[in-house]
């Protein structure tokens, strides 16, 4: 294993937005048990510590991996269009209108099942975006355009946040 290798490679896995999340979950339970620090004891503290180096290095991995927004942000990176939270992009006239619409409607909404009713749609709008996402990434390998893709799912993400937190809200 070399610590400077991308998560696709650490993990045997091409490098693509779309994989199987059983073949993931079974390589890092490989590769952490083959970095576990108690394999290394009778080897002494500094073999202990290299893995423990890579156990936190699988397991960084692994999250980045299995996070389908992460997963993609850190493939634009990869590919030299490195995705900036931060970096306000213009987004098109239509997605702020959406967005403005959906906190409109959940700011008027008066119980659980009208908020439930943005979730489902919120969710819907979530997972298309992901496909497309899928398409911009894997087929088209179209970086500029998939990192706009990341930055406007990460609206998304955080909205659908909000919303948890208002449902949360009104079941109690």
């Amino acid at each position: 294993m070399n610590l400077a290798s991308t998560d696709f490679e650490l993990f045997d896995m091409l490098p693509r937005f779309a994989l199987d999340r059983a073949t993931l979950d079974a390589r890092w339970k490989a590769l952490q048990g083959a970095a576990h620090p108690d394999r290394f004891a009778a080897e002494g503290a500094p073999a202990q510590r290299a893995a423990m180096q890579w156990a936190v290095r699988i397991n960084e991995a692994y999250q980045r991996m299995k996070d389908p927004l992460k997963r993609a942000a850190y493939l634009c990176k990869l590919n030299g269009v490195p995705v900036e939270a931060s970096d306000n992009q213009a987004m098109p006239a239509s997605f702020l209108m959406q967005q403005m619409q959906w906190r409109e409607a959940l700011e008027v909404a008066g119980d659980e099942a009208a908020v439930k009713a943005l979730a489902d749609e919120v969710e819907t709008r979530h997972r298309s975006m992901l496909d497309e996402l899928a398409v911009l990434i894997d087929e088209r390998a179209d970086w500029r355009a998939a990192a706009r893709q990341v930055q406007a799912l990460m609206f998304v993400v955080r909205f659908a946040e909000d919303i948890d937190r208002r449902l949360e809200a009104l079941g109690q």
